[in-house]
């Protein structure tokens, strides 16, 4: 029917079999950032936050989600992730902050959504914990920043868009 890998011939959902695949090292790194009032930046860079830490508490979040996107995303694999980590740093252009996340394994799947999904938590956390002092927050730009392995092969995210 098309040429994606979890739509079957009549149309319907499947989950992929990668029981004949290859196992190779993948690593994904995906990218986010999160725009707020500077105000709400100097809040967080000084730990006055409400709710507390606001960045440790986001990088624990996105390693924890990254683990568990399996039970978020319906079709993806449970994954055996060998390494989580996520970096969060302030970025005075936007003001806010940016969010990188890079996950690694050896398999037969890639880590792609795992990655994506550790940013997308990290950055709804700082939301959370933030919201309180600015409702007008804006989360963006989430993306695949970089992929290697598998027999697709590697991915670099044009530097352009």
């Amino acid at each position: 029917m098309s040429g994606l890998t979890h739509i079957g011939a009549s149309g319907e959902a499947h989950m992929v079999d990668v029981g004949d695949k290859a196992e190779t090292v993948r690593t994904a790194i995906a990218e986010g950032h999160i725009k707020m009032a500077q105000s709400t930046l100097s809040l967080i860079r000084e730990g006055n936050a409400k709710k507390g830490d606001v960045i440790g508490t986001a990088r624990l979040a996105g390693i924890m989600a990254a683990k568990r996107t399996a039970d978020l995303i319906p079709l993806c694999h449970p994954l055996m992730l060998s390494k989580v980590s996520v970096d969060i740093v302030e970025d005075e252009t936007l003001p806010g902050l940016r969010v990188t996340a890079t996950v690694k394994l050896t398999g037969k799947t890639g880590v792609e959504m795992e990655a994506l999904t550790a940013v997308s938590v990290a950055c709804l956390t700082i939301y959370d914990m933030a919201k309180a002092a600015d409702k007008t927050m804006e989360i963006g730009g989430i993306h695949v920043a970089k992929k290697t392995g598998g027999k697709s092969g590697d991915f670099h995210f044009p530097e352009t868009l």
